[in-house]
C-alpha cells in the first residue's frame, strides 16, 4: 500500500497556476506514484469551503482515498462563520482525520490532527505575554486577525493534543502514521539566532505532542506549516516536513517538479 502526504498547497495565493491546475497536477502525481491514499496535511486555502471543495475535486479526479486535516489558514474566518463553526464543519466531514483515525489494517493506522502552536519554539528571551501580542517589528501573525478560538493559543494546543491522544488510543496497538499541520519537532523550526524568527518561531510548532511519541507506536510523523521541506529521524521515528509552500517561495516555477519534491510517499 502506498500513502502520499503533502501540505501547504495554498491554492488561492498569487501564482502562475490556477486552482484547477493545482488539483490536476496533484491528481496526476497521485496516479503516477500509484498511491492508494493521499493525505493533505493542511493549508489548502484561506477559505474552508474552497479547501473542502478541493478535497472533493481530488476524489473525482483520482478515484482514490483522499484524507485531510485543516491547517491554520483553512480556519480563517469567512462567510460570517466563527472559528468554532469552521472547526465543527471540518469535524463532520468523513475525509477529515480528526476524530476519525483511518484504520488501514490490523497492523497500521493513520492519525491526523491540525495541532496548534504553544510558543515553546520561540527564543526564551520573549515572555508569554510578549508572544501573545503576535506582533513583532511591524509584522503581525495573521492568525491574530483571521482566527478566534476564544482562548489562548496555548490552550488550543493542549486541546488539539488531547484530541490526538484520543485518536491514537482508538488505533490501539497498531503502528501509526501521524499527520499534523504544525511542527511537532524543534528540528523543523527556523534556525536561531534569527532576527525575526527568534520571535515568530513561537507560532511554528508545539511541544504538546512530545509525550505521545513515547506512549504510542508512531513510526512516521508528517507535518507542514513551516514552508520548507526536510526529513530527520529520532528514536526510530521518521519525521518529514512536506510543505509545498507559496508559489513565490518555490525553487523553480514548475508546479509538477515542486509538488513531486514536496510529496512524501510511504509504502507499507
Amino acid at each position: 500500500m502506498k500513502i502520499g502526504t503533502i501540505s501547504d498547497l495554498h491554492i488561492d495565493r498569487p501564482s502562475d497556476y490556477t486552482e484547477t491546475e493545482y488539483a490536476e497536477t496533484l491528481a496526476q502525481l497521485t496516479q503516477d506514484h500509484q498511491l492508494d491514499v493521499l493525505l493533505i496535511a493542511g493549508d489548502i486555502s484561506n477559505d474552508y469551503r474552497k479547501s473542502y471543495q478541493f478535497v472533493k475535486a481530488m476524489q473525482r479526479l483520482t478515484y482514490k482515498e483522499i484524507l485531510f486535516i485543516p491547517g491554520n489558514h483553512d480556519y480563517w474566518q469567512v462567510d460570517d462563520k466563527t472559528t468554532h463553526q469552521i472547526h465543527e464543519f471540518f469535524m463532520q466531514q468523513p475525509e477529515c482525520l480528526m476524530g476519525h483515525p483511518y484504520i488501514i489494517n490490523d497492523e497500521w493506522a493513520i492519525v491526523g490532527n491540525s495541532g496548534w502552536y504553544d510558543y515553546t519554539y520561540a527564543s526564551p528571551e520573549y515572555t508569554t505575554e510578549r508572544l501573545e501580542r503576535r506582533r513583532f517589528k511591524g509584522a503581525t501573525w495573521q492568525d491574530k486577525v483571521h482566527v478566534d478560538w476564544g482562548m489562548s493559543d496555548i490552550q488550543v494546543s493542549h486541546k488539539a493534543a488531547a484530541l490526538a491522544k484520543r485518536d491514537l488510543q482508538k488505533a490501539g496497538d497498531r503502528k501509526i502514521i501521524l499527520a499534523t499541520h504544525v511542527v511537532t519537532t524543534p528540528s523543523f523550526r527556523v534556525p536561531m539566532p534569527h532576527r525575526i524568527f527568534n520571535y515568530f518561531n513561537a507560532f511554528i510548532g508545539t511541544s504538546d505532542f512530545e509525550p505521545l511519541y513515547h506512549q504510542y507506536n508512531i513510526q512516521y510523523s508528517l507535518m507542514g506549516h513551516v514552508h520548507f521541506r526536510g526529513e530527520t529521524e529520532r528514536a526510530g521515528i521518521e519525521f518529514a516536513c512536506v510543505s509545498l509552500g507559496y508559489f513565490r517561495e518555490w525553487r523553480t516555477k514548475d508546479i509538477e517538479r515542486e509538488m513531486s519534491h514536496a510529496l512524501k510517499v510511504i509504502e507499507i
